[in-house]
């Protein structure tokens, strides 16, 4: 959601759960643990409401551990906290779980794919970032899908996600290399029918060469 249009945000809700998205990722930024700010969980607690797809927070923050109880409240699905935030441990997993909430870990670029070996079995969801964290519109780093296959045999039954420069031309790399769950900002936002940007997606991520089955 952080390429969406801010001054239309219930709107923008609404065309993309009439587009058929069936999550809506929501970046939440300190400015801090990132160099941007966004919104925060009074914001998805608002938005709750409007529509059934599972609201996955991001929690770009430096400290999640301070505020996850604000985003289990707000009614997330998702919570997904990145292994280099100052507090993060298994316990605030449990504690996601403990509250019926899938419990998502985040690895930026430059963290390798090992660090999830000793957390197989705790998490519900990686999520490899495939960009530097913090702005949208940012293109796939290279070794990315080498990444996500590394991560994906680690992980278990967990889900692998990618998250950042995902279009028609990466979805279906990415999800060759083992992602089956794909953050896309620009490839939508961009688009003006994001009923068609969301299909040529999907059809990008299973077509012919992506490897993948869904």
């Amino acid at each position: 959601m952080l390429k969406c249009d801010f001054a239309r945000l219930a709107d923008e809700v609404d065309l993309l759960d009439a587009a058929g998205a069936k999550a809506l990722h929501w970046d939440v930024m300190d400015g801090h643990f990132v160099p941007n700010l966004s919104y925060g969980a009074m914001v998805i607690a608002d938005l709750r409401e409007r529509t059934d797809a599972v609201f996955d927070a991001h929690l770009m923050v430096s400290e999640p551990g301070k505020y996850l109880d604000e985003y289990l409240k707000a009614g997330c699905d998702l919570i997904t906290v990145h292994v280099e935030a100052e507090d993060f441990s298994v316990d605030l997993l449990n504690r996601m779980r403990d509250a019926d909430v899938a419990a998502g870990i985040c690895l930026n670029p430059e963290t390798p794919a090992e660090r999830v070996r000793d957390l197989e079995g705790r998490f519900d969801l990686c999520l490899v970032m495939s960009v530097n964290p913090g702005f949208g519109g940012q293109s796939y780093l290279p070794g990315s899908s080498e990444k996500i296959a590394a991560v994906a045999a680690s992980s278990g039954a967990a889900i692998v996600g990618v998250d950042g420069g995902i279009g028609p031309d990466t979805i279906g790399p990415a999800a060759a290399a083992g992602a089956s769950y794909f953050v896309c900002g620009s490839s939508v936002f961009n688009r003006e029918d994001y009923a068609a940007a969301v299909k040529d997606l999907g059809a990008a991520a299973t077509g012919p060469g992506s490897g993948a089955v869904r």
